[in-house]
């Protein structure tokens, strides 16, 4: 069973930046898709498939993104590292909310966005982000 490692987050005022990071281990060298996912305050006890999708890139480097997110998020990945990065600008305070790092051998970037990870994917621990005004 693959894992999935995030760092980043924190605190920060609307308009200002942040960055993620999600490692992974154990899961299919470079073969698999990985991404961004949001849980919004007062949405706890939402089933994982209820998250909302951000961003995805795959293993040829292709992304998808969210219209919500487009021109602000950025997402990279390192492939000899298998990490992926996600820079957040212009952040508003509607963007504060519980960040998932999602992977999935089995799914295409625009699958995993739309899908989130299925019964061979996995999650990170979350990531804590507020936007204050």
């Amino acid at each position: 069973q693959g894992q999935l490692t995030e760092s980043g987050g924190g605190s920060v005022q609307a308009g200002g930046s942040l960055r993620l990071s999600c490692a992974a281990s154990g899961l299919p060298h470079n073969r698999y898709s990985m991404g961004w996912f949001r849980q919004s305050p007062g949405k706890e006890r939402e089933s994982v498939k209820d998250r909302e999708g951000l961003v995805t890139i795959d293993f040829r480097g292709n992304t998808d993104y969210a219209d919500s997110v487009k021109g602000r998020f950025t997402i990279s990945r390192d492939f000899e590292k298998d990490t992926n990065y996600l820079e957040m600008n212009l952040l508003k305070p509607d963007a504060s909310a519980m960040y998932y790092c999602g992977a999935d051998p089995g799914l295409e970037a625009f699958e995993l966005r739309i899908l989130t990870p299925g019964t061979h994917g996995v999650w990170g621990q979350g990531s804590l982000v507020i936007v204050s005004t």
